[in-house]
């Protein structure tokens, strides 16, 4: 079954939590760098935690970076570092948190900054 991924343009998408077993398939579908916008622990301790995804995501030679939001709290400088990360990072990016309407709002937002 693939991944349902939100493609907003043919290099950005976004996502809902992935477990380090979809970065394989993550990678298969041509992305070649991983955002990660969920704090670790917020979905309790059942939650991948950054680190086990980023070791993964670097096993299949994937980029990956961690920026954590809170949604009710996303500063600017939250809104600047995606936009940094948009233009640094080798694309397509794939970008996830809860649902993937975190990872879409900040990626709406870093485009006004660009």
């Amino acid at each position: 079954m693939s991944l349902p991924i939100t493609c907003h343009n043919d290099q950005f998408g976004t996502l809902g939590q992935i477990d380090p077993s979809h970065l394989a398939e993550i990678a298969q579908q041509g992305y070649k760098s991983v955002i990660n916008n969920r704090p670790d622990g917020e979905g309790g301790p059942d939650q991948p935690t950054s680190a086990s995804i980023q070791a993964e995501a670097e096993k299949l030679g994937l980029n990956y970076a961690y920026l954590p939001v809170v949604p009710s709290a996303m500063t600017v400088e939250q809104v600047r570092e995606m936009a940094r990360l948009l233009k640094t990072m080798p694309g397509p990016v794939l970008a996830f948190c809860r649902s993937g309407a975190r990872s879409t709002n900040l990626y709406q937002l870093a485009l006004q900054v660009q």
